[in-house]
């Protein structure tokens, strides 16, 4: 490890699909704490800090596995397959899409169901606006976003992203932003209005989009690289090698780094916002996906 010293308490729930595991790695470290066995495949994460929970979806068998901060398996359940993008709620629950039932469901803390509905095809990523107010999905198959009332699950826009078949989708600064995968393209989302305002150019088949250090950061899995870019502007500034075939990323909590998840590396490299150096790279299980927000900063009780 090469990282530097950080405040403890900041984790990763880095999952790793062929190899049925998910990690848990002390980000300011790099030290892997725990290794748990999750079976049919796990692919997709979402770290709540606030309620001291990490979920996970085996891909294979759509089950949601809930975990605690010391990576143990507390509560599980059938969502059936299909399940795949998790984003949570404010209030605490989650979001979980319906991959082959094109559809949305709202989880409350309790596992229980508050609403489900439709969106378009093959919906992929999931991401919820800051204030609970929004909820989006990335319809894959429909080269579109759908966006949601978070409370109500009332659909307020579907808008046509620039690139096809947008996967990831992260919130920031009010905005929804895609990672067109079959595109090469980033696209931005205003949810007022419900218009695509922007888009970025990326490197070959964009997967995730992250942002940290006023700069936003895109996987690019054929290139191996991360398109790095100013959000205002929307300009690129920099392409970086990180490892190959790049999926999940995510903003470390102190905001001087993403922790970027190589599926055929088998490795978490943790890339400096500002000087776009790897600092760390951490040994994984086989193929890490890590799809989703897989890092945070620890509540204390």
């Amino acid at each position: 490890m090469l990282a530097s010293p950080a405040p403890a308490g900041d984790l990763a729930f880095v999952t790793s699909q062929n190899a049925d595991m998910v990690t848990l790695v002390e980000t300011a470290t790099g030290t892997v704490l725990a290794r748990t066995p999750v079976p049919g495949k796990p692919a997709p994460v979402a770290y709540d800090p606030v309620m001291g929970r990490a979920y996970v979806i085996a891909a294979d068998t759509g089950r949601l596995f809930v975990l605690d901060e010391e990576g143990v398996v507390r509560d599980s359940l059938d969502l059936g397959e299909g399940a795949f993008g998790l984003a949570t709620a404010v209030d605490g629950g989650l979001f979980v899409t319906d991959w082959f039932g094109a559809r949305l469901i709202h989880l409350d803390r309790d596992l229980q169901k508050v609403w489900e509905v439709p969106t378009g095809a093959a919906p992929a990523g999931v991401a919820a606006s800051a204030d609970g107010q929004w909820v989006a999905t990335a319809d894959r198959d429909a080269d579109a976003v759908s966006i949601f009332d978070a409370r109500s699950g009332a659909l307020l826009h579907r808008i046509g992203t620039a690139g096809a078949h947008p996967f990831g989708i992260t919130w920031h600064e009010g905005r929804f932003w895609t990672a067109d995968v079959q595109g090469d393209t980033v696209s931005v989302i205003d949810p007022v209005s419900g218009s695509l305002t922007g888009q970025v150019p990326t490197g070959s088949h964009p997967y995730a989009v992250a942002f940290t250090g006023g700069r936003g950061f895109v996987t690019n899995q054929y290139d191996g690289t991360l398109t790095v870019f100013d959000p205002a502007s929307l300009d690129v500034l920099a392409e970086v090698p990180v490892g190959d075939y790049p999926e999940g990323i995510s903003a470390l909590p102190d905001g001087t780094a993403v922790a970027v998840a190589n599926w055929d590396s088998d490795t978490l490299a943790v890339v400096n916002a500002e000087s776009l150096a790897i600092t760390a790279e951490i040994d994984m299980p086989s193929g890490p996906r890590a799809f989703g927000q897989f890092t945070g900063r620890q509540v204390s009780p």
